[in-house]
């Protein structure tokens, strides 16, 4: 049976600078992702502000609003079955020290704030970040 998902991917502002958007989608793919859209924007603070607002009382808030509006994102609709825990495996943990070998974050994170992308966690929260970026 299948289960075909859409969830999220951005490719964040430290792996856009080092020009690595198609070498990231290339690894989606290869993973039997289908790119269903995509754009390159730059946000303001302001909507980071509101897209991050589930980590607003965390203390790394503040540094993760700056950071995602700090330059260029790849924001993508990824669609396969079980697309959000899929995706969740191939980005590695949010510490790319900590990430598996193969993974986007152990290939190209930097830091535990500049973990080159960023994916829905749950379900839920993918159709709520897919209509943040995709309003139709």
């Amino acid at each position: 049976m299948s289960n075909l998902e859409q969830t999220l991917s951005i490719i964040k502002p430290d792996a856009v600078e080092r020009n690595l958007e198609n070498e990231i989608k290339e690894m989606f793919k290869h993973k039997g992702f289908s790119i269903i859209k995509e754009k390159k924007i730059q946000i303001e603070k302001s909507e980071a502000e509101r897209f991050y607002k589930v980590h607003e009382t965390k203390p790394f808030y503040n540094d993760l609003c700056a950071y995602l509006s700090s330059g260029p994102i790849v924001v993508m609709v990824l669609e396969k079955d079980n697309a959000v825990s899929g995706n969740r495996e191939l980005m590695g943990a949010t510490n790319p020290n900590d990430a598996a070998e193969g993974t986007i974050r152990k290939k190209f994170g930097i830091s535990i704030d500049k973990n080159s992308v960023h994916g829905s966690d749950s379900i839920e929260n993918a159709k709520i970040e897919i209509n943040f970026f995709f309003k139709d």
